[in-house]
């Protein structure tokens, strides 16, 4: 089974990250119904010192180089992975889409409805290329500005409850749509570096709630078990 990552700043991580990525990746390399294939156009990590998209230095220098795979962009969001989604499954060819993007939407380029309106563009535009795919799309998890920003904190909220609706009006028994829920226990000042980005354990938390919605709902690889850092 092939995998795709897409997300932004949080799922591309940045030079000396592990990434949930590679959390995921340990999961289901370890799967009993695994090993599965990890997918996607790009496969760097963003350097702050570069502003750009041109890292290759993993935490983890045993993380081999086809299962660094992803689309994930820092400052990248719904609006622009829709357009570039459909060329990225039909080049790549992924059974499973593993999606975390929102919030870098809602906090520089569009209100909730408008993103909810790119999620409706990105599915379209995903199946055209791949009618059986399927997808599991995480919502926009704690962070800073929600905690201090009032307003914010609300629009993000309508979002999710805008993207249930929508993945209730998309999914399909050809290309079901799963919605992730908020990582349990999920604090900001724990699992974050900086009140947004996931440290070492927030992508255990991320990895762990993709890993539950697979298995719970169809079966694929098993529980999470963190692996420890090497």
């Amino acid at each position: 089974m092939r995998f795709m990552f897409v997300g932004d700043s949080m799922t591309i991580g940045r030079a000396g990250d592990f990434t949930w990525r590679h959390r995921m990746w340990q999961h289901l390399d370890a799967a009993p119904d695994g090993p599965h294939r990890i997918v996607g156009p790009r496969h760097e990590l963003y350097d702050t010192a570069a502003d750009a998209a041109v890292s290759h230095a993993y935490a983890d220098p045993r993380f081999p180089g086809h299962a660094r795979r992803h689309l994930a962009g820092w400052g990248e969001g719904w609006q622009h992975m829709a357009p570039v989604i459909g060329d990225a499954v039909a080049a790549h060819r992924p059974d499973v889409l593993l999606v975390s993007l929102g919030l870098i939407d809602l906090g520089f380029y569009t209100d909730a409805d408008q993103t909810a309106a790119n999620v409706r563009a990105f599915v379209v535009a995903a199946r055209a290329a791949g009618p059986a795919l399927r997808m599991v799309l995480l919502p926009v998890i704690p962070n800073s500005r929600a905690e201090e920003d009032a307003p914010f904190a609300a629009e993000v909220a309508r979002f999710n409850e805008l993207l249930a609706k929508t993945v209730a009006d998309l999914t399909t028994d050809a290309s079901p749509i799963l919605l992730a829920a908020r990582p349990e226990a999920y604090d900001i000042h724990r699992d974050t570096y900086d009140g947004t980005h996931p440290n070492a354990s927030g992508e255990h938390r991320l990895a762990g709630e993709f890993a539950a919605v697979l298995h719970q709902a169809w079966g694929i690889a098993g529980p999470y078990r963190p692996a420890r850092d090497t």
